[in-house]
This record gives structure tokens, C-alpha cells and sequence, in this order.
């Protein structure tokens, strides 16, 4: 093969292309030039919790729920399936000639915004509200996804740059206004972070202005800040539209070739969308030279070399499509969704002993919708919660209600709360499994509540689950509460009235296998809170303040449900601080258990700064020491 490097080979071969074709390769679409021998190819793909929208796939545990597990050696191994997934796809569908959308190897994930206010639809995405932990898992997902070999196994790119966390429904024309304090703590720290650990391949721009300045043409972030500040050396691509936006909806230019030029010479290389198509006009205009048009083909052009698109030694060539959804990634996907799962309550019931007679209840305990989250693929084996209680024990079933009030439907709700009644009233313990699923929380456009373009306008279950659970309740009986949500939802009733909670974050394809085994204490839960889970917004900031004044653990003035970091297990694991670094673990509990161990700093605020995920047997006695990052 080549001696030169992917740095002067792209250089070469874009040497060669007119500037029309050197537009031409500057949108996602980007078309063949079969002089040169180079084929289609599509730069759109998504894995933020495995191959998605290409079909069948691996469909892991949401990203808030990886988050949970505060594994990082775990995040590892996923990241690394769900890249190999991405190969064996992409190595069979190469044979067509043409890499159309979500074929390619060119991902944009993970979503590494934080999460700082429960309203936002896109939350469950990302890692939840802490950037040090965003970081951590950020940087195990991207090394997991781009390997370490001569060639890399995927391109991961970080998003959203910058200040971007809703409402969902302004977010083509949003001002995010932010202190520098706040810009560089909270909004930037994970993208530095993962810069500077894992050397992601891309950055994708938001849609929104910070502090003015549009996201994806910002000379601050994109070249004081990323390129002079972060030593970013790779490529940014816009969000879908977003070049667009600068002009018609920002108002910042007065057309999309001076939206365009502005966005290239500021360093956005790639656009999904069609604007750069008006680089043409651009360069007539005066507005930019074919010379820095010339320099972004070339970085394309050796993101593409890297992942040996044009070489036949490429050391993942000969992953077979035979991985995706194979048995060893299956067992992966189960040990992920049990130590996602976070146990917030829990009375003594659990585990409950076989035998009980048990009444499974609710919209979201026979739903696949509520293992997958949004941008998923589509797994050909799943388990739902019922499913993964069948499996061990017989059980009483009823839906006793829709996820949502649907117009019209008085008489079926009647009937199925009815029917869920009667079967909480011929069992032992009651199962209710409520919350959410991404039809409403998730992106502008994709979410049913189109009206708040998947925002959530409250932390309340809806009417209908609302009114099924005072129906239930009121029984009194024990009741195990399991509650499927991306974000958090008002849970101080539950907290109140239940006899244990169990929160489950989109938990994936065997999330209700890992549910179960839960329930009847084959695992002792392990997962932790990645966010806050507050009573009401109403002491909140508004959603559209990008202040992180009374936001988050770090900075909240109430009292919480429950705090960021809870979690329990069935075991009585006892931490003894030797000092700030150095913590001695005693599980004087009767279960074996995984544990995260979180070391928090204050400065003056809350902070966490360090976490470890151990196994502990019970009876067993272990020594941690953090070192200092």
C-alpha cells in the first residue's frame, strides 16, 4: 500500500478535483466522482446506544442508562460491539457500489450535552446532568467506537457544540446566553474532555446562537475555542439544516451562500443540508477562496482515507455481519440494562420470593417502545418487562391503561382500569410499570406531543397513568412501582406510597430480562441516578435560562426526590473514608453486589470528581484509591 500518509494522500487526490466537485463533497450526500474513482458516499450514521435506523441491530440501554451504570470499562465493551456491528454492516453493504444513509462508518454519536433541565425531550440521549461523568463516559464510548489500529474502526462525533440543551421548538432560532463561568464548567467542559482523552474524529454544531454567535459558523467556538483552546485536529460537520438556519431564522446573513461561507471559513467542513451547494456563488462573490474550500475537502478526504475506504488492508474489513445481534453481544446487552437499572426504594419486599402471586399492571410493562428510547435500531429479540417475568413465574397481566389518553376512548379506558383492578385484586404484590417512552419526550419532529416539539411541559405521569394508579393504590396492597422514563418524573407519591421503586432508563432489548431477574434478586441492583430527580419545575430557572443558577445537584436550592448518585442494592456495603483519595468498602450485607463508588469535592459547590464500579461478595472487604486526573 501507500507509504504517504491519509494526510497527503487526501491531499493528492483532492488536487485533482475541479472546485465544482470539491463543493460537491462538502454536503452529507456526497455524490461519486468516477473519474477519480471515488464512489458515493453518505457521511449520516447513528449509534448513540447502537447501530440505528439501518434495521436489525444490538439495541443497548439509552444513553442516560448507560449512564447509570457509572461503568466505564462497561461503556467500553459496548462502544466496541456496537462498532463491530457497524463494520459487518457496513462490509456488506459496500458490495452495492454505494454507501447510502446509515451504511456508512462516519457516526454521529455520542451526544455529550448536558442535561440541565428535566423539560428537555432530548435528554435521555446523553449522559445526564454532570460533565465529569459525561466526560468519563464519553470518552469510553468514543475509544469503544474508533479503535485503536491502523485504521479507525468508526469516525465518533461529539455533539452538540455548544450551549444546547432545548426548547426543542426554538432551537433553529435560539440565543443561548452564558457566562463564562457556566460556558466553561458546565457546556464545555465534556467537549474538552473528550477531546483531549479520546481524539474524537468530528464535532457536529448545534442549531442554535451562543451568545450570539451561530453555533455552527462561530469563530469563538469553533476556532478560538475547539482548534486554538482544545487542539481539536478533526472535522465539523453542521446538524441537519442548521447552515440554513443562519440566515432565515437567525438572521445573520443575508442568504445561505453568506451562510455558508461564514460557516467554511469559520471551520465547519461538512454540512448536512444543502446550503454549501451555494459555495459556488460564494467564490464568484468574493466571499471565500477556493483555497480554504480546497483545505476542508482535504481533512474529508483524510477522515476517509483513515477508515480505509480506498485501501484493501483495512484490519476490519473482515468483520462479518454475522456479529449483529450475535449471542456474546446479547450477553453484553443484559449485563449493561442490569446495572442500568436503579433501585430507589425498597421496604424489604425485594426480592420477591417465587410463589408470590403477582399482578403486573400498567402501559409500559408489555411495551417495546419503552425499552428503545429514540435513535435505535431494531432488535429481533426482545423482552419486554412481562416477558422477562414470564420467564421465571406466572403472573396476572393487564395494560389498565394507555401511555396517553387517546379522543374518544372513555369506554376502553373504563374497561381496562377495570380489568387491572380485578387482577390487583386476586394477587399478592402489585407491579404497576408507568412513565414515558420517546413517542412523548425526544426531538422536534419526532416526538407525538408536536405541540411542544418533545419538550415535556411538567414532571407528571400523564392523566391516564394518573388516574390508573389512585385506582390501584387505593387497594392497598404492596406495590413494586418500575418506572421507564428517559428523565425524571415526579416521583414523590411513589416515594411515599410504594413499597420500592425501580427507575429504568429505556433499559434496551433485554431491559425486562434484567428486570426480572431483578425483582426475584438473581442481581442485586447497582445502577445510580445520572440526574436529579425533582418534585416540580416550579422552582426551577425557565427553561430558556442558560444559567446554571439552582440547577442541578450542584447548584440547587430545594430538596430533592432524589438526589443525583442515589442508588441502592440489596447489600449493606459500608464506605470508610481513609482520606480525600483512599476509601475502604465492607459489604456487610447478604448479597454479592456491583457498587459505584462516587468521591465528591467541594469548591465550594458539590462536585464529583471521581468514580469507580467494583464487585463485592458479601463479606468481602476492599481498598479504593482514586488517583488524582
Amino acid at each position: 500500500m501507500s507509504s504517504k500518509s491519509f494526510k497527503e494522500r487526501a491531499q493528492e487526490l483532492v488536487s485533482q478535483m475541479t472546485l465544482d466537485e470539491k463543493i460537491s463533497q462538502m454536503t452529507y450526500e456526497s455524490p461519486a466522482i468516477e473519474r477519480l474513482n471515488i464512489p458515493a458516499y453518505n457521511w449520516w450514521n447513528e449509534c448513540l446506544h447502537g447501530v440505528a435506523r439501518a434495521g436489525r441491530a444490538s439495541v443497548f440501554p439509552q444513553a442516560i442508562g448507560m449512564a447509570a451504570s457509572f461503568n466505564t470499562d462497561l461503556m467500553y465493551k459496548v462502544a466496541c460491539a456496537i462498532s463491530d456491528e457497524a463494520r459487518g454492516q457496513y462490509n456488506e453493504y459496500k458490495n452495492y457500489g454505494e454507501t447510502d444513509i446509515y451504511q456508512g462508518l462516519t457516526y454521529w454519536s455520542p451526544n455529550i450535552n448536558i442535561f440541565r433541565d428535566p423539560r428537555w425531550g432530548r435528554g435521555h440521549e446523553t449522559y445526564g446532568e454532570d460533565p465529569y461523568l459525561t466526560g468519563r463516559m464519553g470518552v469510553a464510548f468514543i475509544k469503544g467506537l474508533q479503535g485503536d489500529g491502523k485504521y479507525r474502526k468508526l469516525d465518533a462525533t461529539i455533539k452538540h457544540y455548544a450551549v444546547h440543551s432545548g426548547p426543542e421548538k426554538e432551537r433553529h432560532g435560539f440565543n443561548a446566553v452564558v457566562n463564562k463561568k457556566d460556558l466553561y464548567e458546565t457546556y464545555l467542559w465534556a467537549f474538552e474532555y473528550c477531546i483531549k482523552n479520546a481524539h474524537p474524529s468530528a464535532v457536529m454544531g448545534a442549531y442554535n446562537r451562543t451568545n450570539g454567535e451561530a453555533c455552527c459558523a462561530s469563530k469563538t467556538l469553533l476556532c478560538d475555542i475547539l482548534r486554538d483552546e482544545f487542539g481539536f485536529d478533526g472535522y465539523v460537520v453542521s446538524d441537519c439544516g442548521a447552515i440554513y438556519d443562519i440566515s432565515h431564522n437567525h438572521k445573520l446573513t443575508k442568504n445561505e451562500a453568506e451562510s455558508a461561507a461564514l460557516a467554511v471559513k469559520n471551520g465547519c467542513q461538512l454540512n448536512c443540508g444543502n446550503a454549501y451547494a451555494w459555495l459556488v456563488d460564494s467564490v464568484k462573490e468574493g466571499l471565500i477562496s477556493e483555497e480554504t474550500i480546497t483545505t476542508a475537502v482535504e481533512m474529508l478526504f483524510e477522515a476517509r482515507f483513515r477508515l480505509g475506504m480506498f485501501d484493501d488492508d483495512c484490519e476490519y474489513d473482515n468483520i462479518p455481519y454475522e456479529v449483529v445481534e450475535c449471542k456474546k453481544h446479547q450477553e453484553l446487552n443484559y449485563q449493561m440494562a442490569s446495572e442500568s437499572i436503579v433501585m430507589l426504594k425498597n421496604n424489604g419486599i425485594l426480592p420477591l420470593k417465587k410463589g408470590t402471586k403477582i399482578a403486573v399492571i400498567g402501559p409500559n410493562a408489555d411495551s417495546i417502545e419503552s425499552l428503545l428510547g429514540n435513535y435505535n435500531g431494531r432488535p429481533s429479540r426482545y423482552y419486554t418487562v412481562l416477558q422477562g417475568l414470564l420467564e421465571q413465574t406466572d403472573v396476572m397481566y393487564a395494560k389498565g391503561c394507555d401511555i396517553f389518553e387517546k379522543p374518544n376512548s372513555r369506554h376502553t379506558i373504563c374497561t381496562s382500569e377495570k380489568e387491572a383492578e380485578i387482577a390487583a385484586k386476586h394477587s399478592d404484590v402489585i407491579i404497576m410499570c408507568m412513565g414515558l417512552d420517546a413517542s412523548l419526550e425526544g426531538e422536534e419532529g419526532d416526538a407525538y406531543n408536536a405541540f411542544n416539539s418533545g419538550d415535556k411541559l411538567d414532571l407528571e405521569f400523564p392523566q391516564s397513568q394518573k388516574n390508573l394508579y389512585n385506582r390501584i393504590i387505593a387497594l392497598n396492597k404492596p406495590v413494586i412501582f418500575i418506572n421507564i422514563s428517559g428523565s425524571c418524573l415526579n416521583l414523590s407519591r411513589q416515594k411515599e406510597e410504594c413499597d420500592a421503586i425501580l427507575q429504568c432508563f429505556y433499559p434496551g432489548a433485554m431491559g425486562g430480562r434484567a428486570v426480572a431477574d431483578i425483582i426475584f434478586g438473581k442481581v442485586s441492583p447497582s445502577g445510580r441516578l445520572p440526574v436529579t430527580f425533582y418534585e416540580s419545575c416550579d422552582d426551577l430557572p425557565d427553561f430558556t435560562d442558560y444559567s446554571m443558577e439552582n440547577r442541578t445537584y450542584k447548584f440547587y436550592k430545594g430538596t430533592p426526590v432524589y438526589e443525583f448518585g442515589y442508588g441502592l442494592t440489596y447489600s449493606e456495603i459500608e464506605e470508610n473514608w481513609l482520606d480525600e483519595n483512599t476509601v475502604e468498602l465492607k459489604n456487610a450485607g447478604d448479597y454479592d453486589t456491583f457498587y459505584s463508588v462516587l468521591k465528591f469535592e467541594y469548591i465550594p459547590h458539590k462536585n464529583l470528581c471521581g468514580f469507580k464500579k467494583v464487585f463485592i461478595k458479601k463479606g468481602e472487604q476492599l481498598k479504593i484509591t482514586f488517583e488524582k486526573e
